[in-house]
């Protein structure tokens, strides 16, 4: 193990993203599991990576912003798609939105084709790159996961049709170039998973200690290891998670 690599300065901000991640993913994730679409969060991450492909396709990789919008814009029209085909087809959303994911999927290779690079660029869209995270680029992160928050708290009980997609893909949206599509599936679905026997607050309250946890032991571990730090904050989650699920009591019948 190597013990030099426990540098605070580059876990400070990385478990500091996590958290900001959390945040808007442990509540929102619940409200997934409740409507079962389980798989929506990959899709429309997935979509949002698509936009931030194509930015730097077309040669914005160098502005910031733009590559911000085309990712907004990519999972805002997922989004979109998806609140109509549920009114459409409510049916078949689930495979929808699993053929959307594919489609995603497929079009971020045929885009990086001819990148010598594609192969390195899918990795880091898939894994995230949460050690490369500064206190600098969490400034608008942090902006935009407490006004969506906020704003969950203040309207929870009526977000729910094309609201719930656009909250949806604003989020994913700000936290899938952090920590990468399998990371924000994580966040979204296993804590609201492990604590499916709990409501209200103590539900809200065990997710964020679940994924906190998960996520601090994660950093650690990948740094001492030099391992890939999102796919061990994925492993950790769901390890803390299952072990959470056997000690949390099954309610009184």
């Amino acid at each position: 193990m190597n013990w030099d690599a426990l540098d605070w300065t580059i876990i400070g901000p990385a478990m500091a993203g996590g958290l900001l991640v959390l945040s808007t993913h442990v509540p929102l994730g619940q409200m997934v599991l409740k409507r079962g679409i389980i798989f929506i969060d990959l899709a429309v991450a997935q979509v949002a990576g698509l936009g931030v492909i194509a930015a730097s396709v077309f040669g914005w990789q160098d502005n910031g912003w733009v590559v911000q919008i085309a990712a907004v814009c990519a999972a805002l029209v997922a989004g979109i798609f998806l609140r109509w085909t549920e009114k459409r087809w409510p049916h078949s959303q689930e495979a929808l939105i699993g053929t959307l994911f594919v489609l995603a999927a497929t079009g971020s290779i045929l885009l990086l084709a001819e990148n010598p690079h594609g192969g390195e660029y899918l990795k880091d869209l898939l894994v995230g790159q949460i050690l490369w995270t500064t206190w600098n680029t969490l400034i608008p992160i942090s902006v935009v996961s407490t006004a969506l928050l906020a704003a969950w708290l203040v309207l929870r009980d009526r977000i729910w049709g094309l609201g719930f997609y656009i909250t949806f893909a604003f989020v994913v949206t700000a936290s899938v170039q952090i920590v990468g599509v399998y990371l924000v599936f994580a966040s979204l679905i296993i804590p609201a998973l492990s604590t499916r026997r709990l409501s209200g607050v103590k539900r809200i309250s065990a997710g964020y200690f679940i994924g906190s946890i998960s996520y601090l032991a994660g950093i650690v571990l990948s740094a001492l290891l030099d391992l890939p730090t999102g796919a061990v904050i994925v492993w950790t989650m769901a390890l803390i998670s299952v072990l959470a699920g056997f000690l949390i009591p099954r309610p009184a019948a």
